[in-house]
């Protein structure tokens, strides 16, 4: 069956983000953003929006989902997936492409393999019930309530697994009400390197967004009023260089530990690919920045 979605994952520092623009171009497409932190206005160099990258010969591409709210705002995946299928919706009625770009592997999966997820707002009445019950007799509930779990990490952590419960009680009741959702079917492209040379990218890339004021981002965002705490839930670049600006660390501790710990995200982001891939997400390969290889086979799903 002719694909309706086309997408382009990978880890950071792949590439993606260029492949997935020359495509739009070429297939007059729009971009949807599947990233937890370009959402964010504000945080363009830690996050990596590479905003020029949207503007090619053939014009500015469109991108949705990116700097849509306020650093001191929250976002979910509840919250990307019903984003994610308006603006899909919007722009099948439009006979446009939409390409779906990213690496947070929750997001995508959320609309990959077509997620519940209901809008349950916390229930302290519940969770005061569940306050005094055992991490074990909380599990039980939870796969009382739904067995066959996507993640299996939400039996681990306690906070974790009393919100799936919230969720999984709102699915049973009219306050957990579903959002329709259309018809996905989608032509999905992993972005692959060598690891050494993936490791040299992450390199190359940090310093460049170092060069470009990376430092002075998070400086400017908490003189704006953000606490620490909030700039170290941002992830990796935001944590580290907020260290930096406590005096935790010397700048050459900063760049050198950043460096390894972007490159074990990489790995983890690779290991959830890697497991969409057991879940029976069928997920196509391309080597490096191969964008004939790429194009050719996008063409063909979509024929």
């Amino acid at each position: 069956m002719k694909k309706n979605l086309v997408v382009i994952l990978g880890p950071t520092a792949s590439g993606k983000t260029a492949l997935a623009v020359r495509l739009a171009a070429d297939l007059c497409g729009e971009i949807i953003s599947a990233d937890s932190r370009q959402v964010y206005r504000g945080m363009d160099i830690g996050t990596g929006k590479d905003l020029s990258e949207y503007q090619t010969e053939k014009g500015k591409i469109p991108v949705h989902l990116i700097d849509i709210i306020k650093p001191e705002q929250e976002f979910n995946v509840f919250k990307f997936q019903k984003r994610f299928y308006e603006i899909f919706t919007a722009l099948h009625n439009k006979q446009v492409l939409p390409v779906l770009v990213g690496g947070t592997g929750l997001y995508l999966e959320s609309v990959l393999t077509d997620y519940d997820l209901p809008a349950a707002l916390p229930d302290e009445r519940l969770r005061d019930e569940m306050a005094g019950k055992t991490q074990a007799e909380l599990q039980e509930i939870l796969l009382a309530l739904k067995p066959a779990l996507h993640n299996r990490t939400d039996l681990d952590d306690r906070d974790r697994l009393i919100r799936k419960i919230e969720i999984e009680k709102a699915r049973q009741t009219s306050s957990g009400e579903l959002q329709a959702k259309p018809f996905v079917n989608a032509g999905i492209f992993g972005i692959h390197w060598e690891r050494d040379v993936l490791r040299r990218r992450i390199a190359q890339r940090l310093a460049k967004r170092i060069d470009e004021g990376m430092i002075e981002e998070v400086s400017r965002l908490r003189s704006q009023g953000l606490s620490w705490e909030r700039l170290d839930s941002f992830g990796l670049e935001y944590r580290y260089v907020a260290m930096y600006l406590q005096h935790k660390m010397t700048i050459e501790e900063m760049t050198s530990k950043l460096q390894i710990a972007i490159g074990q995200f990489a790995k983890r982001q690779m290991t959830w690919f890697r497991r969409m891939e057991k879940k029976g997400v069928k997920i196509e390969w391309v080597s490096g920045d191969n964008y004939s290889d790429l194009h050719r086979r996008v063409l063909k799903v979509l024929s």
